[in-house]
């Protein structure tokens, strides 16, 4: 077999294959016996059919295609470990002679793997940055305890709506004197201040009594999701129907312990202080890990092919379709929803996409680079990991990998978080 390979644009190579008339003779006898066990002729046994029969109901060609697709396979994985090329992309194969008693050729399109020189990665200086918990962030948090169990309570007589009070009130829209569909209400529940409604709507019935009335001017954002409303002026003619204020309890020792799993203020306080703490500590630890990584990627130097970004912006979508399914909605849902078509949404998806590219490009290298291998023992542990984050057993999720073949994917998984690491644990502190 001779291979020659030509570079071209874009990052692209071009193999051109020469295979011996002999393979393509092996792979017409391959095809007939296969084609034959697969066709049903009249007179015949499955698999007894000669070649001559095969030829008068399926045609030469079906033949020929079916013995090159044999040999072209075979050639062109042989070619790929001749010339060394990992392709990211799968093959454009175009073929340049196809006869019987003669040497095959054949030109195969690829793109392969780019070269990678890694930077500087082992010693980076990254600094971890400071826990300090203040007074303030715990106060919030019991603030959003005492939040937690309010109670509503119906405003005084003469009352007016007020910012955070929560209200019930009856609206129409209207857009140029005419009514839309959606804009119409009854007995709307809604919080002033919780901006659930566009522009400034809320804000337009403060000072209101229960009973009043008002016409609310608002102006539909530019990129609103409707687009026959999206920038025109609308008038909401309104009316309150009633206000709640929210009502605290008291922080006292009897109401933590009878309300929450605490014993008291103090007790309260100090385990909110600890846990904040060990959460921003983990905050912390895990936004230095990725600046490490961010590092080391920024230091590579790389060409990328497009194909690539774009092959992880499809992967990214297919994920979010399966998330978006487990949720009860699909992409076309989510699309309208989000007013974006497929070309916005892969555009949105880009740079994020990009920058992964060029991570998993730096662990590939800095693994050669150390010489970082995944052993069996690896892939168990991963395994185990993934069974317990799903709830199930490992032997189940063997049982998943294995029927969607999905091997390589978690031995590339496992040997990044290998690489990681060590690019982590190499690093020093600023």
């Amino acid at each position: 077999m001779n291979v020659t390979t030509e570079k071209i644009e874009n990052h692209k190579v071009v193999l051109t294959i020469e295979v011996p008339a002999e393979e393509l003779d092996k792979g017409i006898k391959a095809a007939c016996k296969s084609l034959a066990n697969r066709v049903n002729i009249p007179g015949f046994r499955k698999g007894h059919a000669p070649r001559r029969v095969l030829e008068m109901h399926i045609g030469k060609e079906a033949i020929m295609d079916e013995a090159f697709d044999r040999v072209a396979q075979k050639a062109f994985d042989a070619a790929l470990k001749q010339e060394n090329l990992d392709p990211v992309d799968r093959p454009q194969v175009d073929i340049v002679t196809l006869e019987e008693g003669k040497d095959v050729v054949f030109k195969a399109t690829i793109t392969p793997m780019p070269e990678v020189t890694l930077g500087e990665y082992k010693g980076l200086k990254v600094a971890k940055d400071a826990v300090v918990v203040t007074d303030e962030q715990i106060d919030e948090q019991v603030n959003n305890i005492l939040n937690h169990h309010a109670k509503m309570i119906d405003a005084e007589e003469g009352a007016t709506v007020a910012n955070d009070d929560f209200i019930t009130l009856d609206f129409k829209g209207e857009v140029d004197g005419v009514a839309f569909p959606g804009g119409e209400g009854k007995d709307y529940p809604l919080q002033i201040g919780s901006h659930s409604f566009i522009d400034n709507f809320e804000d337009q019935l403060i000072g209101l009594k229960v009973g009043e009335e008002k016409d609310v001017n608002v102006t539909f954002p530019e990129e609103y999701h409707a687009k026959d409303l999206a920038g025109k002026a609308a008038v909401f003619h309104c009316k309150v129907n009633s206000i709640k204020h929210k009502q605290l309890p008291e922080l006292t020792d009897e109401f933590v312990k009878e309300s929450t799993s605490y014993e008291n203020i103090e007790d309260m306080k100090a385990k909110l202080r600890e846990n904040t703490e060990k959460r921003m500590e983990r905050e912390a630890d895990t936004k230095r890990r990725n600046e490490i990584l961010k590092q080391a990627t920024d230091n590579i130097t790389v060409d990328i092919p497009e194909v690539m970004i774009e092959n992880r912006v499809s992967n990214m979508i297919n994920e979010l379709a399966v998330n978006l399914e487990n949720q009860g909605m699909n992409l076309d849902a989510y699309l309208k929803y989000t007013n974006m078509d497929m070309d916005k949404l892969r555009e949105q998806y880009k740079e994020s996409a990009s920058i992964a590219v060029k991570t998993d490009l730096m662990l590939d290298a800095v693994a050669k680079a150390e010489d970082i291998k995944v052993e069996n023992a690896d892939i168990n542990a991963e395994i185990a990991l993934l069974a317990a984050t799903y709830g199930t057993t490992p032997q189940e999720v063997s049982k998943i990998i294995k029927k969607n073949g999905s091997i390589g994917n978690l031995v590339a998984t496992v040997l990044h978080k290998k690489a990681a690491s060590f690019v982590i644990d190499s690093a020093v502190e600023a």
